[in-house]
C-alpha cells in the first residue's frame, strides 16, 4: 500500500523552532465560535432588499442615471412615502399584503 504524500512540506520539525506569531498571522487567522468558524464580512441585515425587474421609459431611466450616483437610493426614498400614502387610500382588504 502506498503512503499518502503530505500536502505541504514540513517547514520545521522542532517545536522550539516554530515561527513567531506576529500581528499579520492573527489578521489572517480564521475565527471559531465553538466548533464552527465564524462568518467573515458584514453581518446580515435585519431587513434586506429584494432584487426585482422594473420597466421604465428610456427617458425616465436616462434622467435618473444622469442625476448621478445614488439614483437607486433616491428612487427608493420616493417609493416609501408613496406606498404609505397608498395604504391610507386603499381599502383594508387590499393593504393586507403591503405590511413590512
Amino acid at each position: 500500500m502506498k503512503e499518502k504524500k503530505r500536502s505541504l512540506p514540513a517547514i520545521w520539525k522542532d517545536p522550539d523552532d516554530a515561527p513567531s506569531l506576529d500581528a499579520s498571522f492573527f489578521e489572517s487567522a480564521e475565527l471559531f465560535d465553538g466548533a464552527s468558524p465564524k462568518p467573515r464580512g458584514r453581518p446580515k441585515a435585519a431587513m434586506t432588499k429584494e432584487p426585482i425587474k422594473l420597466r421604465l421609459d428610456a427617458a425616465v431611466l436616462a434622467a435618473l442615471r444622469a442625476s448621478g450616483d445614488g439614483w437607486q437610493t433616491r428612487v427608493m426614498k420616493c417609493f416609501g412615502p408613496l406606498c404609505a400614502y397608498q395604504e391610507r387610500l386603499l381599502p383594508p382588504r387590499i393593504t393586507r399584503g403591503l405590511e413590512r
